[in-house]
């Protein structure tokens, strides 16, 4: 490969890095075809992009990021290695938990998620804990709609006492 066809492809990849900052590195070896054609499938249907790149070059992208945390993802970056994008941080790591589940890859090396790096197959299911914006926003609703909820219920429900309750009391004054 030619030194300018590499220097584009880090560029690539170091735009990718920019546009989507959550990504997963995983181990695709011994995958035949048709297994490959499910997971790229798969990931597609999910909104994740994959994309299958020499270690080398990755690491170089991953190297014009200028970040402490992600340096902990170069040592992962060995053997047959592919990537995953995507703006939802754990939508990854479903994927992996499902596709695994039944064609036994891929395996996951690690991960660099919301400004952390999460090292080995033991995290994912940590990863696939993390909550989306989207649920932590409805969580944030729920939690703020609780208390006018309780309120407004024990308004409804006392009636016509808090009706003689505030009667009682205009007349004290």
């Amino acid at each position: 490969m030619k030194k300018e066809v590499k220097s584009q492809i880090i560029d690539i990849l170091a735009a990718q890095l920019q546009e989507t900052p959550n990504f997963y590195v995983t181990d695709v070896t011994g995958l035949n075809a048709e297994q490959t054609t499910r997971l790229r499938r798969a990931c597609f249907e999910k909104q994740i992009k994959m994309l299958v790149v020499k270690n080398n070059l990755f690491h170089k992208a991953l190297q014009r990021q200028e970040n402490e945390e992600i340096k902990n993802i170069y040592p992962l970056l060995k053997g047959n290695t592919a990537i995953l994008f995507c703006m939802t941080p754990n939508a990854p790591a479903k994927l992996i938990k499902e596709v695994s589940a039944e064609i036994g890859k891929p395996e996951l090396k690690g991960a660099y998620v919301q400004d952390c790096a999460y090292i080995g197959a033991a995290n994912l299911q940590v990863l696939a804990d993390i909550k989306s914006r989207e649920e932590l926003i409805g969580d944030i609703v729920a939690l703020l709609q609780s208390p006018a909820r309780n309120v407004i219920s024990a308004l409804q429900s006392a009636g016509g006492k808090l009706a003689g309750i505030v009667k009682t009391l205009s007349e004290r004054e």
